[in-house]
This record gives C-alpha cells, structure tokens and sequence, in this order.
C-alpha cells in the first residue's frame, strides 16, 4: 500500500524530480539547510552521477558513532544501475533512523521504476520542470526579485531577460546583484544602467528599433553588437523573429484580448502587447519585402556574401523603411 506524500522538509525520504538544474539545487539545498538547522552536526553526502556503487548505500545509512544526522543525496538517480536500483529500492521499504535520503531523479521514462517506487513510499516531491518558455522565464524572474523583497517593473523583467539571456542562474544572480546594489523600485533604466552593454549588443534590440522604424539608431546598435562578438547568425535569427511576430499579429483577430491571443500565437501576453505597439506603420507588402531581406542577409551570412556586416546593415535599413510602409 502506498504511503501518504510527506510535506515535511525532515521527511526521510525527498523526491527531487526534474531538469533544471539550477531548481533542483535550490530543492537539494534547502532539504539539507533544514536538516542542519535541526541539527548543526548534520552529515551530508552528496554523491555526483556515478558515484553510487552496489553496497554503499548500506555503508552510508549505517548508525554513525554518535549518532547525527544523515543526509545522503543521489544525483541522477536514473543512471543508476540496476543492482544499485535494487538495493535503494530494498533500502526504502525500511529506512534508516536519523536518515535524509535525497534522490535527484530527471523524470521520464529512464528510471521510472525507481520514481514510482519512491512516489509510494510517501517521499517529499519537489518538481523542477526545465523552463523553457519565455513567459515561464519572465514569471522566474519575478519571482526571484520577490523573494528578495523588492519591486520591480514589468518593463524591468521584460528589460533584463532581453540583457541577460535565458540561463536562470545568471538571471538570478542578475536580480541579487540588482536587489543588493539598488534602492527603490527597480525599473528599465535601472536594468539598462547595470546590464547596458549586454543589453545594446542583443540582437533582439536591434530588431526592436529596426521593426519600429528606427533605421539609424538600429544602425548603431547592429555595428555595436559586431563589435563586440554577437555572431551575424544570431541577428538574423532575431531580425526574423521580430518580422514575423508582426506579420502573425497582424493578420490575427483584433477582438481577441491579449492573453487569449497569446495563447492562440504561443506567446507570452507581454509580448504581445509589445509586437502591438510595433506593428502600426506596417503593411502586407512591407512585412514581404522584410521577409525577403532577411533571407538574403541570411544567405549572406552563411556565406555567400565576402561582407556580411554590411549585408545586415543592408538588411536593417529595408526592414526599418518597411516598417514605415502605412505612415
């Protein structure tokens, strides 16, 4: 019979299930942060991928000298082998006292008969999806500048996740940097204050001025993120993607709201109402002709042009006079 879920940060045992890394070493962490505050003389191994052999386990949860505490943590435990599955297995239907067992688990079908057999055992599940939306990144964000105790503006998260980039540990070191070093309501120009080298060589920025119309400033920002290695490939990327999202909502129904929309497009509701503002001045004929500009710049870049520096610069300006095409 299958034992009652543990809420219970103590429980004996802890499911940790997912592939974010920087999540499921946050939900490891805080399970041995709670055990060594119930005892400061806590024993915590945290055994990396592999490390776990066949008889270990039993030599890791046997009764210590004196008795503390254990925290034992098995990274990836769905690469363990399948004696060593055996023995965890026999080991959680009569744990150890005084003992913490963490497995770190990816999810899926690898392993699955490890998870569920410790899913019935009444284990602590903390799940940590892989975030890859981006709606699922802005949400982080906020969160994280919350847990901090500090406000932030929508533009700031939108501002920051443009500077940074997707990898959520940098994020959240961006948002501690910024919760430490700030004072007040941190907004879009505090963003760009700290992050604004990053933020002037991302590609997206250039294809947000240039969508917008702004061929000159566009200009300047595509030769600054030359400058300092953001690769052709990559602006061509986020020049499409701007172009495209403009043609997408442009052609959608304007009765739908924003998020009902965002979820008819796949995207998130912010952007959404940042492609909105962007699409006045475009046209039909004006999102073509972008198109193919971009498929050339694309060619060129990939090597069918000796210059593709200016290829993108070529690119830009059509883009920007396209944008301009209803005004």
């Amino acid at each position: 019979m299958a034992r009652k879920p543990s809420d219970d940060l103590l429980s004996p045992l802890t499911l940790v299930v997912g592939q974010e890394e920087l999540l499921l070493d946050r939900a490891v962490a805080q399970t041995t942060s709670a055990a060594r505050q119930a005892d400061a003389d806590t024993d915590v191994r945290d055994l990396q991928p592999g490390v776990l052999q066949p008889g270990m386990l039993s030599e890791l949860t046997s009764p210590s000298l004196f008795s503390e505490r254990k925290v034992i943590v098995i990274r990836a435990a769905q690469d363990l082998a399948a004696d060593t599955v055996k023995e965890v297995k026999a080991y959680l239907d009569d744990p150890a006292p005084e003992v913490m067992l963490v497995l770190v688990h990816a999810g899926g079908a690898k392993g699955k008969g490890l998870l569920d057999t410790a899913k019935k055992a009444g284990a602590r599940e903390v799940v940590c999806p892989k975030l890859t939306k981006p709606a699922e990144k802005l949400a982080f964000v906020r969160a994280e500048f919350r847990v901090t105790g500090r406000s932030a503006t929508e533009d700031a998260c939108t501002a920051l996740l443009d500077a940074v980039g997707s990898d959520l540990r940098e994020l959240a070191s961006a948002c501690s940097q910024l919760a430490a070093d700030t004072e007040g309501t941190i907004d879009e120009t505090v963003v760009a204050r700290y992050y604004t080298g990053r933020a002037e060589s991302s590609g997206f920025q250039v294809a947000d001025l240039a969508v917008t119309g702004r061929a000159a400033e566009a200009l300047g920002q595509l030769r600054w993120a030359l400058a300092v290695g953001e690769k052709p490939t990559g602006i061509v990327f986020a020049l499409a993607s701007g172009v495209r999202a403009i043609g997408r909502v442009a052609t959608a129904d304007r009765s739908l709201r924003p998020g009902d929309l965002a979820r008819e497009l796949g995207m998130p509701p912010w952007k959404i109402d940042r492609v909105r503002q962007q699409v006045r001045g475009w046209s039909s004929d004006g999102v073509a002709v972008a198109l193919r500009a971009i498929a050339e710049a694309d060619a060129a870049v990939k090597g069918g042009s000796g210059d593709p520096a200016y290829a993108l610069e070529q690119c830009v300006v059509t883009i920007a006079r396209a944008a301009r095409s209803q005004r």
